[in-house]
């Protein structure tokens, strides 16, 4: 195991569960991360490879993440996330939380509401992320416009002061001016992470660096993994790009003003 003070404020680029193994054990207060959703793996949703038209037609997502294939058996996905989750919690001090940020989805008549990666950990809460706006290009189905954020946590968490009077479902934009295929909102994050009184955050599925970003200018300490160098450039790029940014510190009451 390596001492924690090694990752403090660092973009790791690696494989996630690898990283985790290494980091001490209730070493974190806080972990905020979506992973990838394994759309390829989707009978439903039309995102096939090399789609020219229809839904997926011209999306990032059509080619997929940079070294992520998004196209695992279920199984096998299910096992991996579950992998992960396990490291994740054992990371968390005992006051500590996890918000894990995922999608429900009906493949082939049957209901993938995430069960088997969740289940028999200690979900407290469930959020719903209701995203703005969207397109629905399939006649058979009203449009999806809806995330799933599991609370999970140790005994002793606790919300931040007055964290408790916001609902259960929050509404926020997707992120749009990023070139990361599936970014987090910063305003998103933000409600996050400003609901905790976490200094210590990380986001093993770090992709552009939202949590990471946000995480500086809420003025905590973040660690971010990322398998791909690419997107660790650019995480690196926006943590720099608002090293001196006094704008950061405005984040608590207008995150919906900042373009990272």
């Amino acid at each position: 195991m390596k001492d924690i003070e090694e990752y403090r404020n660092k973009i790791i680029c690696g494989d996630c569960l690898e990283v985790m193994r290494q980091m001490p054990s209730e070493s974190l207060d806080l972990i905020v991360t979506s992973p990838p959703y394994n759309l390829k793996n989707s009978t439903g949703n039309g995102m096939k490879a090399n789609t020219k038209s229809g839904k997926w037609a011209g999306a990032a997502l059509q080619n997929g993440y940079s070294h992520h294939d998004d196209c695992m058996p279920h199984e096998k996905y299910n096992e991996w996330q579950r992998n992960c989750l396990t490291e994740m919690f054992r990371l968390i001090k005992p006051n500590g939380a996890i918000f894990y940020n995922h999608k429900w989805r009906v493949q082939a008549g049957l209901l993938q509401d995430r069960l088997e990666i969740v289940e028999g950990f200690p979900i407290r809460q469930i959020i719903i992320w209701r995203r703005k706006g969207g397109i629905n290009f399939n006649p058979g189905y009203f449009l999806p416009t809806y995330e799933v954020i599991y609370l999970i946590t140790k005994p002793n968490f606790f919300l931040a002061e007055k964290a408790n009077a916001y609902g259960d479902v929050w509404e926020f934009t997707q992120e749009m001016k990023n070139d990361h295929p599936a970014p987090f909102p910063v305003a998103l994050i933000h409600r996050i992470i400003a609901s905790t009184n976490a200094n210590l955050i990380l986001d093993p599925f770090n992709g552009s660096g939202t949590t990471s970003v946000v995480a500086k200018g809420l003025k905590r300490d973040y660690i971010g993994i990322e398998i791909s160098p690419e997107y660790c450039e650019m995480a690196e790029a926006r943590l720099s790009r608002n090293k001196t940014n006094s704008e950061l510190l405005k984040l608590q009451t207008k995150p919906q003003q900042l373009l990272f």
